[in-house]
């Protein structure tokens, strides 16, 4: 049985982290208690281009596929860019929205997306979504950031694929100071990340780290501030409620580690959020703000002090976010993220179809020019690649 809801929160949680967990990439970000808050909140619903149509597939009362899919009205808050697309749909009086998105809102972590039993499960999955595509009369359906086995599964039902780039650090699971991590960056790598937390320091800042429920009420009230504030500087408004990050604290607190910078009288002046995920060792930044611009504070905030935090605990990977070469400076190495896309238009499919390719080889080329310039000493341990 093929089975559409409006609310996740309709699928049974145990049964969806289950496979989950059982998929080749996993994430906090693809658990239903993330997606759930997501719509509880008023985050992604349909009044903000966000309408669940969360796919799953069934062997009596056994979920053995699903999906978190959502019908959008634009292209807002994806990372994955297709404006043109729909640019070049409205020039030929052709409706591009509504599309058919699986992804999890606001978020650019790679990851399993099509959860699924086994192979044949995933194959009922990736039909349904083509399914469910053609009997809505919709232009197209997209699945972004999904891991190696999506891509695959994907690819063999004749979709187009795409390829972009991030930027993540990966380690041995060896705990060790961030001192020593420094020791591995080329000279003046290493001399300008110390310069940079010698200024933050000097301006009398100072972090703390608060995982879980350490972090208190106030604590996220703070952190919303600044992850409002950071909205605002770039004139926009924030994606997420406040109530998000309450469900968030209530729900999943152990997958949140959040750093706080307080200046020397103690007040704090800046919050930075990174999720979790105990059973990966890996830790993924998602937002900051600052009440009061303080030189080079961001990247202290956002890439030294996690990443000293995952080395000194053990953790394999921190992964930087979305875009950014700036930060191979720091260790974060470029990484290839995929999406696949299936357009119901066969002209516009062909036409996207060559513009991936063109875009793919470019990117390619982009990624190996990237690897050709590593911020590591020649002879520089298995630990900092």
């Amino acid at each position: 049985m093929i089975r559409v809801d409006d609310d996740p929160a309709a699928l049974p949680r145990d049964q969806w982290n289950a496979l989950l967990a059982a998929s080749p990439l996993p994430s906090p970000f693809m658990k239903l208690e993330y997606l759930i808050a997501m719509h509880a909140s008023g985050s992604a619903v349909p009044k903000k281009g966000w309408q669940a149509q969360f796919l799953s597939v069934w062997d009596g009362d056994e979920l053995i596929a699903a999906c978190p899919a959502y019908l959008k009205g634009h292209s807002y808050g994806e990372y994955v860019f297709d404006w043109a697309w729909a640019d070049a749909y409205q020039r030929h009086g052709l409706a591009y929205y509504p599309k058919l998105l699986v992804a999890v809102p606001f978020t650019p972590v790679p990851g399993s997306r099509l959860l699924a039993k086994d192979d044949a499960a995933r194959e009922w999955l990736v039909k349904a979504l083509r399914a469910l595509t053609a009997r809505s009369e919709l232009s197209s359906v997209h699945v972004l950031f999904g891991d190696d086995q999506d891509q695959r599964a994907l690819t063999a039902d004749d979709w187009l694929a795409r390829q972009q780039v991030q930027f993540h650090w990966t380690g041995d699971g060896v705990p060790r100071p961030f001192s020593a991590y420094l020791a591995t960056l080329q000279r003046e790598k290493r001399k300008k990340i110390q310069q940079e937390q010698r200024k933050v320091a000097d301006a009398g800042i100072r972090f703390e780290a608060l995982r879980g429920g350490a972090i208190t009420v106030e604590d996220w009230d703070f952190f919303y501030e600044c992850y409002t504030l950071t909205y605002l500087a770039h004139r926009n408004k924030p994606y997420l409620t406040r109530d998000f990050f309450a469900r968030m604290a209530a729900d999943m607190p152990e997958h949140w580690l959040m750093f706080i910078a307080r200046d020397a009288e103690g007040e704090r002046v800046a919050a930075s959020l990174v999720a979790v995920d105990e059973s990966q060792r890996a830790a993924y930044g998602r937002y900051w703000g600052s009440t009061r611009y303080i030189p080079n504070l961001h990247f202290d905030a956002c890439y030294y002090q996690p990443l000293a935090w995952c080395l000194e605990n053990g953790w394999r990977r921190f992964e930087g976010g979305a875009q950014g070469e700036h930060k191979m400076a720091r260790g974060l190495m470029p990484v290839a993220t995929y999406s696949a896309h299936w357009l119901a238009h066969p002209q516009f499919r062909e036409a996207v179809a060559d513009f991936l390719t063109q875009e793919g080889e470019a990117m390619g080329e982009y990624i190996d020019e990237l690897e050709r310039h590593q911020p590591f000493k020649a002879a520089a341990p298995d630990d900092a690649t």
